[in-house]
């Protein structure tokens, strides 16, 4: 059996984390806090990142936050009644804005029972110092996870897909939510357009570096109606098959420290917005075969990690 996993899977799972935190089995689940996006709204730039397909405009509550709350909780409360939560404000920049109004969406979330902590995915240039004195607050009172956007380490690439910042500034970030003791969870694609497995790799190991607590490991995705969208029409650039996704992944995984959490290793697009590659509408076939191949490999999160 190996370390930190509840399946014998060979990383470190998420579902083994809360687990051994917390005693229970634990959901996250996803609100929409009615938040923009310095991407969006003209503040660094329009339109968001190339794939973004929420970059038309400012997407907005589409119910309160304690309806969209409960119609998850009450789903999963039939089969999990001693279940706890954790509220994930996942939809834009879940810091952009005044705290004041952070405050009262976020609090109204802590309030509810059962719910043991907050993720809050953001970008490292929506975090004001005003806004990181309030995390650090939350952060004493529950259980803080900050997920940050990062997508690659390489400018070239940031650049390309109109990010909005560069990796300075994510780091600069890192850094200070990391003297905070607040929890990072990084986001990064594999299969960016014209990025090499090497500079995938190196997305890794950088990361690794900088001592973050999660990651989250997503396959490029392109969505109908997107710049990207525009681009793969116009370029046609490589998009990673399936074994070159399973194959970087492995790589990846290997060069991250045991006791960083795999918080995802693939994604979940809606088919009917899918442009490609279709092989990600398999999700668990996805799943199951980096477990297998890293079975083949006989490999682990960590192994070409230095004692």
């Amino acid at each position: 059996m190996f370390k930190n996993t509840l399946d014998n899977k060979r990383y470190y799972t998420l579902n083994y984390f809360y687990r051994k935190t917390f005693h229970s089995k634990v959901f996250k689940v996803s609100l929409n806090g009615g938040f923009s996006c310095p991407n969006i709204d003209g503040t660094v730039g329009y339109g968001g990142c190339i794939f973004c397909h929420n970059g038309s405009g400012v997407s907005t509550e589409n119910s309160n936050l304690i309806e969209q709350f409960n119609e998850v909780k009450d789903t999963l409360h039939k089969k999990w009644p001693e279940a706890k939560y954790i509220g994930y404000f996942q939809v834009n920049t879940n810091t952009y804005d005044r705290v004041d109004r952070l405050r009262e969406r976020y609090e109204r979330i802590l309030k509810l029972d059962n719910v043991i902590g907050l993720n809050i995915a953001t970008r490292s240039d929506a975090i004001s110092d005003e806004v990181l004195e309030y995390l650090k607050d939350l952060n004493k009172r529950t259980f803080l996870t900050i997920e940050l956007g990062l997508q690659s380490m390489h400018d070239t690439t940031l650049k390309l897909i109109n990010r909005g910042h560069d990796l300075k500034n994510f780091e600069e970030c890192v850094q200070k939510l990391k003297a905070a003791n607040i929890n990072v969870v990084v986001h990064i694609i594999n299969g960016l357009p014209y990025e090499t497995e090497e500079m995938m790799l190196e997305t890794a190991k950088y990361l690794n570096k900088l001592h973050i607590d999660g990651i989250k490991i997503h396959m490029l995705h392109i969505i109908k109606n997107t710049p990207l969208a525009a681009m793969y029409e116009r370029e046609k650039f490589h998009i990673l098959t399936k074994e070159e996704y399973i194959d970087i992944v492995i790589k990846q995984l290997e060069y991250l420290n045991e006791d960083i959490v795999i918080h995802r290793i693939t994604g979940d697009p809606i088919k009917e917005e899918l442009v490609a590659p279709t092989w990600l509408l398999k999700k668990f076939c996805v799943l199951n075969d980096i477990d297998k191949e890293m079975v083949r490999r006989d490999t682990y999160q960590g192994k070409k990690i230095p004692n």
